[in-house]
């Protein structure tokens, strides 16, 4: 349960309860009873995280570049980046910033989502995870630290060798029936 540690005894207890039950993915399911959300293409991921940038961090620095990144959950270990380039070009310095997300929030609730493009976006103003970070966050989206408690048990359902719960395929045929 590597996505949980930190958290008290008791409360890794009652979800190792629910891995060995298989009571992970319905408790999930109904928590976020709807479909996975529409932003599947990068254009759609930047404009819905200018959006949220602009209702809550007007004055930060643009974005240049957000995008959906397939090599991030395994290469860094990390669900999304934030990251700040800056570069010299003639006498000035410019600086570019990037959010990326980890193709996993593709196929997960919109709230997901958005608690990780929170996430990244406080990164903007606040770089250690302390408590102002936290805050901020907080202040972006009521119900944070909810919502990433949920992340870590959807993120221990898929690590036990759970299937995912919300994506684009369509079901599996169902033996015996045709299509």
């Amino acid at each position: 349960m590597k996505y949980l540690a930190g958290y008290p005894p008791t409360l890794l207890a009652q979800v190792r309860q629910l891995v060995e039950t298989e009571g992970l993915a319905p408790l999930l399911r109904s928590r976020y009873p709807g479909p996975m959300h529409e932003v599947q293409t990068d254009r759609a991921l930047y404009e819905y995280v200018s959006e949220l940038k602009s209702d809550f961090m007007r004055k930060a620095p643009p974005l240049s570049k957000v995008a959906f990144d397939s090599k991030l959950h395994v290469i860094r270990n990390a669900l999304g980046t934030h990251t700040t380039v800056s570069r010299v070009q003639g006498s000035k310095l410019k600086t570019k910033r990037e959010i990326r997300v980890a193709t996993l929030f593709k196929e997960v609730p919109l709230e997901w989502l958005r608690m990780i493009v929170v996430h990244e976006l406080a990164h903007m103003k606040e770089r250690d995870h302390d408590k102002s970070f936290y805050a901020l966050c907080e202040h972006m989206e009521s119900g944070y630290h909810r919502l990433e408690f949920d992340v870590r048990l959807y993120l221990t359902h898929l690590d036990s060798g759970g299937e995912r719960l919300w994506t684009n395929s369509p079901p599996p045929p169902v033996a015996g029936k045709a299509p």
